[in-house]
């Protein structure tokens, strides 16, 4: 699912879309250096375009951060769906699978995870990064709804779905920022996930 990923960006950059390349030369310097720590002219460098060039696309850098952010969520909402084309049609499997790719994705990519986790600069950023991530938490809601056999997103898979997003973005950050791997480098990743979904989705969770 990640070799898919990478497929579809570089589709995007070598089709000639100046903005995608932007996109992705911001991307790679915010990996390397932090979002702080990057400048619009040195994305133009790496993206092998003029300085002029990014102005036709975005009013400043803070348009290009929000961009690569946005980038970031669709390309693990593309992640997602791949993992749940590959699972079973029933089961925990389809749950642990969103799990995973969420938990991947920040092991992979620390710096956009941590761009997407972090706060907007605006009202109109926010709102763009809600929209954004609700597709992606979107599709936990179904594939609790699913596992519980229910045809709505009811107040039971909306406190089950926040139990399970709660523990990866956690787990996310703690292993991001070396917390657990101190501690327990054998950890099984997936042995854990299984085994939180399995608490989560008991019946007699409340």
């Amino acid at each position: 699912m990640a070799q898919m990923t990478e497929i579809r960006r570089k589709e995007r950059y070598h089709h000639g879309d100046l903005r995608a390349q932007l996109v992705e030369a911001a991307r790679r310097l915010i990996a390397e250096k932090g979002v702080d720590q990057f400048s619009v002219s040195e994305a133009c460098r790496v993206a092998n375009v003029s300085t002029a060039a990014p102005y036709n696309h975005f009013k400043n850098k803070e348009e290009m951060v929000l961009a690569v952010a946005l980038d970031g969520l669709e390309r693990e909402n593309w992640m997602m769906r791949d993992a749940l084309e590959a699972a079973p049609e029933n089961g925990l499997d389809r749950i642990i699978a969103i799990g995973r790719v969420y938990v991947s994705f920040a092991q992979d990519e620390p710096g956009v995870f941590r761009l997407i986790a972090g706060s907007a600069p605006d009202q109109d950023a926010r709102a763009a990064m809600m929209q954004s991530g609700e597709r992606n938490y979107d599709l936990v809601h179904t594939e609790v709804a699913r596992y519980l056999n229910k045809t709505e997103i009811d107040e039971d898979v909306r406190r089950r779905a926040l139990m399970l997003w709660t523990f990866v973005h956690g787990l996310s950050f703690l292993l991001i920022d070396n917390k657990v791997g101190l501690a327990d480098p054998d950890l099984d990743i997936d042995g854990f996930l299984r085994a939180v979904g399995e608490r989560v989705m008991r019946d007699d969770t409340v």
